[in-house]
Formats: C-alpha cells, sequence, structure tokens
C-alpha cells in the first residue's frame, strides 16, 4: 500500500521510509516516522504527536555482532590450532598460543577471519594487533607478549566481544 515519492519537493515516498524503518530495526535501533508538515517534528514527537513507532529487532550488541560478521570486508587472516579452536566454539577469546598462522595486511582493529587447522572458517573478528605484530606473537603465550613486542598489549588477539562465529558450529549471526 506504501507509494513512491510523489512530485514537488518530497524526498521519498512511504516505501523508501519504510525501507529505512527496516534497517534502523535490523540495526537495534528505534524509529518513528512523523509528519514534517509542522515545524518542530521532534519537539511534537516528545509532546505526544501522532507517529508510527518501529520497534528494534536486535539488541545493540547483537547488531554490532551482525556488523562484524557482514558489514565489513576481512583484511586477513588467521589459522588457528584445534585446541583454539575448540575454545573459540565455547565462547573464549582468540590467544597468540592458538595462533598458526598469520597473512594478510591488516593493523589493530581490522576485520580478520579465523579458519581451522581444516582451513574452513570458523568466525571474523576484530583484531587487537595488526599483522606483523601478529606473526611476531603467534603461538606465543599472553606472558610473552611484552617481552616479544616491547609493549604490554591485550592478552587475546581476538576478544570474544569482537568475534563472530559464522561457520556452521557456531553461527551467530
Amino acid at each position: 500500500m506504501a507509494g513512491a515519492a510523489g512530485t514537488g519537493y518530497a524526498s521519498g515516498g512511504m516505501v523508501t521510509k519504510l525501507a529505512a524503518a527496516r534497517i534502523a530495526a535490523s540495526a537495534g535501533c528505534r524509529m518513528a516516522i512523523a509528519s514534517g508538515r509542522e515545524a518542530n517534528p521532534i519537539a511534537r514527537l516528545e509532546a505526544g504527536a501522532r507517529c508510527t513507532w518501529f520497534a528494534a529487532h536486535a539488541s545493540p550488541l547483537t547488531a554490532r555482532k551482525r556488523w562484524i560478521a557482514g558489514g565489513l570486508a576481512p583484511r586477513g587472516r588467521l589459522a588457528v590450532d584445534a585446541g583454539a579452536a575448540r575454545a573459540l566454539l565455547s565462547a573464549k577469546s582468540l590467544l597468540p598460543a592458538g595462533v598458526v598462522a598469520v597473512d594478510g595486511a591488516f593493523e589493530r582493529g581490522d576485520l580478520v577471519t579465523v579458519c581451522g587447522p581444516d582451513g574452513a572458517e570458523i568466525g571474523r573478528g576484530l583484531t587487537a594487533y595488526g599483522a606483523e605484530d601478529a606473526a611476531r606473537i603467534a603461538g606465543r603465550k599472553s606472558r610473552e607478549i611484552e617481552e616479544v613486542l616491547g609493549y604490554r598489549g591485550r592478552d587475546a588477539i581476538v576478544h570474544r566481544d569482537d568475534l563472530v562465529l559464522t561457520g556452521a558450529a557456531g553461527d551467530e549471526t
């Protein structure tokens, strides 16, 4: 029943507004569609003006995890051993000791894929180290990070809060 944009100064019809509401709700945000014909529509909403509210479909954490899973292009790859793969599937962080290979040119905060011993993707996460430093600490204990790098970084290469399991065994999205 929603129509396209009308003529004149219209910048989008109801279809456009509903598409925006769907995007906002799936990202964990509430949204209202209200009349903009009178001045100060936000103040009018606060005073109880008529509108249509769209509830959030996801919590902010879920929305963030969705963003990590599909909103970014991976810049590198971390290969892990079987023990690290099991730990990740048990909602643990990725520690340097479990990393067996580092590929790609990524910086701290970039998205990387995490692959198991068979090469299959286990998950995607935001890395706490750039590729060069990650390669230097791969296979090491967390307590050795400062000695190897010359500074005390995070214990995990990818913290569990920054990791989304994407493999069939751990689909969180």
